[in-house]
């Protein structure tokens, strides 16, 4: 007996090569952002990093010899770019420079041409400091913990439990915006001398009560020790729902923006808050 059923085709795999003369995370997202949009396919990711001198490349091409597969790199050294794409050519591998067109329309732009210096972007310099010190804020002002200097902050997230709070504001500090969180408590508002600063920009962050009950309950079975694992309401559908209603109220009363982050990745979130940032910054300089 025959079974007619039919099954869906194993997703096509294949190597993809990814080559940075830097930490290659640039690359990784742009690349991670293309694969997203090809249904049924199953990519076999070769990160090659740092690639720096003739030495290394040899060890990549070699590997491309062996798998052979897309290449997509981001070398700025002209020699290691035509040998690498010498080899892709001999292999018939498509080679793809992913920098390139954004570099050449600067550049005719500006009127200049670019150093061709590795790495560049990740240099010790003002900014990358200011990146770490936006980081340690987070972390400072992470969960209400502390409020001495939350002054300082661009940004203060005010939001009920599990709205993702905490991973927004390390994700926004990772890009020099200094970023605090206060957890919305119910019947608890938060205090005026915070709500009254008005250097920060207040941001309410709130998310569908089935998927918070959801969100919660995934969380206690992670950590059987959390303090609310005997607290009813805070699982509780319609208590959630309460709560939550709660918290909007309040943040409509702030005049606050409010994002849901029901069906948001934190990525998503950060750059909604990015725009409310600059438009803030605008208005506040008469732009």
């Amino acid at each position: 007996m025959t079974n007619d059923k039919a099954f869906p085709p194993a997703p096509r795999q294949f190597y993809l090569h990814l080559i940075s003369d830097a930490t290659g995370m640039t690359l990784q997202g742009l690349a991670r952002a293309c694969l997203a949009q090809f249904d049924n396919i199953d990519p076999i990711e070769r990160f090659w990093p740092l690639v720096r001198t003739g030495k290394q490349l040899e060890r990549v091409l070699q590997d491309i010899a062996d798998h052979p597969g897309p290449v997509m790199f981001t070398l700025v050294d002209n020699e290691l770019r035509a040998l690498l794409q010498k080899k892709c050519q001999d292999l018939n591998v498509p080679c793809i420079s992913v920098l390139d067109p954004m570099m050449l329309g600067l550049s005719t732009f500006l009127g200049l041409s670019s150093k061709d210096i590795p790495g560049l972007q990740h240099t010790l310099d003002e900014a990358y400091f200011h990146r770490i010190a936006a980081v340690d804020f987070a972390l400072s002002f992470d969960d209400g913990q502390n409020y001495d200097g939350i002054e300082k902050a661009d940004v203060i997230l005010v939001g009920v439990s599990r709205t993702s709070k905490t991973p927004t504001c390390i994700f926004l500090a990772r890009r020099g915006i200094r970023a605090a969180n206060i957890p919305y408590i119910p019947g608890i508002p938060v205090a005026d001398r915070i709500t009254a600063l008005k250097g920060p920009l207040f941001v309410g962050l709130t998310e569908s009560p089935e998927r918070l009950v959801h969100l919660r309950r995934n969380r206690l079975k992670a950590d059987e020790k959390d303090k609310h694992q005997d607290d009813n309401a805070y699982l509780d559908p319609e208590k959630v729902k309460e709560e939550i209603l709660e918290a909007r109220r309040f943040f409509t009363k702030q005049g606050w923006p409010v994002i849901d982050v029901t069906r948001r990745s934190v990525e998503e979130t950060a750059a909604e808050i990015q725009v409310l940032l600059q438009q803030s910054r605008n208005y506040a300089g008469g732009g």
